[in-house]
């Protein structure tokens, strides 16, 4: 089943979700589809192990990051999560994500998964040195918010790169979490 999950993130980042068939992702794990459907009862559910694992491996990749951190460093923070936004492994998420804006039946299994994702974001923004700084519906709308502006970037990156926002973009991200003024 592991390489089963392992191969549908695989297919997902490299070929997308429609194209993310059950017979490439069996393939890519050794096994047949009969093999694949012993486990799952249809693609969607090797979708949703999918974007199960893709949570798992993004939140223990971030919070081992952060744990590795000497002090508050905010540069640091914000210049992680762009990289976990940029990881291939996202790449995956996006097109489960994207695909689910039109697939109801995809969003409906999704949805509770990405709440629960989102949940265990705030969760780790919530341990953050900033956190006693702010509300917590401030910081869980900024948190989401540089979450989300990354997610942006990263989508938009490999269609229009705008290196020289950049660096930029991590000052101003770095300002704001500092309470300082942006210019």
């Amino acid at each position: 089943m592991t390489a089963v999950v392992d191969a549908a993130v695989e297919v997902l980042g490299d070929v997308g979700y429609a194209r993310a068939t059950t017979a490439e992702i069996a393939r890519r794990a050794g096994v047949s589809q009969g093999g694949l459907f012993r486990h799952f009862g249809s693609r969607l559910d090797v979708m949703l192990a999918a974007a199960d694992r893709i949570r798992s491996r993004q939140l223990v990749d971030f919070s081992e990051g952060l744990g590795s951190l000497d002090g508050t460093d905010l540069t640091e923070v914000v210049q992680r999560l762009r990289r976990a936004t940029r990881a291939p492994i996202n790449a995956a998420w996006y097109e489960l994500v994207l695909a689910a804006r039109a697939d109801a039946e995809l969003r409906a299994v999704l949805e509770p998964l990405a709440e629960r994702y989102h949940g265990e974001i705030l969760a780790l923004g919530r341990a953050l040195p900033i956190a006693g700084r702010l509300s917590p519906v401030e910081l869980d709308t900024i948190v989401l918010g540089i979450v989300h502006l990354l997610d942006g970037e990263a989508l938009m990156a490999s269609l229009l790169p705008h290196p020289e926002h950049e660096d930029v973009r991590v000052e101003q991200l770095v300002r704001i979490l500092s309470g300082q003024p942006l210019y």
